[in-house]
């Protein structure tokens, strides 16, 4: 019963959690964060390059090695085609590293992914997908601005109309748009389509390395130009910790799923997005709880030295 509902609402449900996890996004925000830019112009440029560049070339070699299937090939490449979410902003927070850095980062990549993710999935995705399917690009466009840009400016607006209550409000659109994640995995799983045991180790082995090598290529580009650790972190995270609701979006747009008629190249392409959202989390703790207790080491030997 959940499946077949899911089946036929997955467009909508989709959206409306993307909607929400927006909105929440956009009341968290000031102008203020896309001004932080300017103090961070080196660190920016070197982090967007490598959400925006780095990344969906890191996808296709990863799936060119393994010999993914079209499916996965381009289910891979639509995670790195997206920018970070707000959880990379909640993380890097939480593990004491350079916040405006990241939300510089979310903000800029978030308002620019209404061009750089279509052209990703054509550029790198175009011969995966091949004549199974023609890349609508404006189309991609259109949703990425009406479901993603509008709600984050609408976000912002009600932000500033009610600043004393940001986090309040924040919280209760990031809880819906969890709550309607919880509702697509139910669907999914009752409608047969996420099921780890149906794919090979090396398939999930490589989506999982696949998320540690974006942490350590964001983190180690920052680090080997000289920058500190909590802004190599902030982009790790920023790298690593991708937008899934977009991700889910997209797919449902392009490769909705219609009940009754099988799509192993769509369910390929679904299989991937959520598999990778819930592998994130764990690549990204271990090197945010590392500097998060070394930022408190460090705090520590400073007042007992003084």
């Amino acid at each position: 019963m959940i499946g077949e509902l899911y089946f036929r609402f997955e467009y909508p449900v989709t959206s409306a959690q993307l909607l929400f996890a927006m909105l929440g996004m956009g009341v968290t925000l000031r102008i203020s964060d896309f001004v932080e830019i300017m103090r961070f112009p080196k660190g920016f440029a070197l982090g967007l390059g490598s959400v925006l560049v780095v990344s969906p070339a890191i996808a296709l070699l990863i799936a060119t090695l393994l010999d993914f299937s079209p499916g996965l090939t381009t289910g891979l490449i639509l995670v790195a085609a997206v920018p970070g979410g707000t959880m990379s902003n909640i993380l890097t927070y939480f593990a004491k590293a350079n916040v405006p850095l990241s939300i510089a980062l979310t903000a800029v990549a978030t308002t620019g992914c209404l061009l750089t993710t279509p052209l990703v999935l054509q550029v790198f995705a175009g011969s995966a997908i091949g004549a199974q399917i023609e890349m609508p690009g404006a189309r991609i466009a259109l949703e990425i601005a009406c479901f993603l840009l509008i709600p984050l400016a609408v976000g912002m607006l009600i932000g500033v109309r009610w600043d004393a209550r940001r986090d309040e409000i924040a919280k209760v659109f990031i809880r819906i748009s969890v709550g309607i994640i919880g509702l697509i995995v139910m669907g999914s799983v009752s409608a047969d389509r996420i099921d780890a045991t149906a794919y090979a180790s090396t398939i999930l082995i490589g989506i999982f390395g696949f998320c540690c090598v974006l942490f350590a290529s964001g983190f180690g580009l920052l680090r080997l130009t000289g920058f500190p650790a909590r802004d190599a972190v902030a982009a790790g995270i920023e790298t690593s910790f991708r937008n899934i609701s977009l991700a889910l979006l997209v797919k449902a747009s392009v490769w909705p799923a219609i009940a009754g008629v099988p799509d192993p190249f769509a369910d390929e392409v679904f299989f991937v997005v959520l598999f990778y959202g819930s592998v994130a989390f764990l690549v990204s703790l271990p090197p945010l709880l590392i500097h998060r207790r070394s930022v408190a080491g460090s705090a520590g030997a400073r007042d007992s030295g003084s």
